[in-house]
């Protein structure tokens, strides 16, 4: 359990310091581009824009940082429950609004430090009160349903970009948290890991949903970052990868609190959901972040 929770923490760190420099790296990108380049007719960044601000050093080192948090939280979906291990992760919230202070100049509002005490709170809780992690094995029926699901996700929402444009924001953000939850339900009941087994793994859909989830994710996460609030993107992308694979792995896979502390793993749950809604829901309502009232508000160029 401890090394779960440490590696989950790592993975947390690793995460939310990544978006942070993907974000600056997002807005450089933007100030150094024409005012009409790089957007679509709706407003929303183009596939041509987004590869531009991937080009930049900052969102090159959060990508690095993003694929070592992936692993991490790998192994963290294998040695903990869904519901703790990927709530543990999503604290990347609050390394990201911490960070945001310096790097992008934002200043948090007492409602948003309120909401993230709420979060660390949670987190808390939900460490007390969690038990064993359940088994890896699904059926294969559930292999084939994650893929079809996760690619739905991910061509749904590169469609609702385009059209919604600089509205989609939050949207881009929530889907992008599904698509990392379906990886992280991926990762657990992926076959040919233990013991391991090249054609087994290769066969697997599941495989192929964590491919697809992770790319596309990391498309759909630096369209929010580009278009929306920093804060507001990763707290949408917080509620997205939590509460789904939490509710698969109780339901499905086993995962169970202590006995006797079910009610205090419902409570810190809800309590991490909550406060992450709440910093998305201040943090474009109260004015921490303005990308509007900015000099350059087109996203990226």
């Amino acid at each position: 359990m401890l090394i779960g929770l440490l590696t989950a923490i790592a993975a947390s760190i690793c995460y939310g310091t990544g978006s942070v420099l993907q974000a600056v790296g997002s807005r450089r990108a933007a100030r150094m581009s024409p005012a009409a380049a790089g957007v679509t007719a709706h407003g929303g960044p183009n596939l041509s824009s987004t590869a531009k601000a991937a080009m930049t050093w900052e969102f090159i080192v959060g990508t690095i940082l993003d694929f070592v948090g992936f692993g991490l939280g790998a192994l963290a979906a294998r040695l903990l429950p869904l519901f703790l291990s990927q709530t543990v992760i999503s604290a990347n919230l609050v390394i990201t609004a911490v960070l945001s202070v310096k790097m992008l100049g934002i200043w948090l509002t007492r409602k948003e430090w309120t909401s993230i005490g709420v979060v660390c709170a949670a987190l808390v809780l939900l460490a007390t009160a969690a038990g064993h992690e359940g088994g890896h094995h699904a059926p294969m029926s559930t292999h084939w349903w994650l893929l079809a699901i996760t690619m739905l996700i991910i061509v749904g929402g590169t469609v609702a970009v385009r059209f919604l444009g600089g509205r989609a924001a939050i949207l881009a953000g929530l889907l992008s948290g599904l698509a990392f939850g379906a990886l992280g339900v991926g990762v657990r009941i992926l076959n040919g890991v233990e013991p391991f087994g090249l054609g087994a793994l290769l066969s697997d859909p599941a495989l192929y949903a964590i491919l697809v989830a992770g790319i596309g994710g990391m498309y759909l996460h630096t369209v929010a970052l580009q278009i929306g609030s920093v804060n507001g993107a990763t707290a949408a992308l917080v509620v997205g990868e939590t509460v789904l694979p939490g509710a698969i792995g109780v339901l499905l896979l086993g995962d169970a609190s202590r006995p006797g502390l079910a009610w205090l793993a419902v409570l810190g749950f809800v309590l991490a959901v909550t406060g992450a809604v709440a910093v998305a829901w201040y943090g474009n309502h109260d004015g921490a972040e303005a990308p509007a009232q900015s000099p350059d508000p087109v996203p990226v160029g």
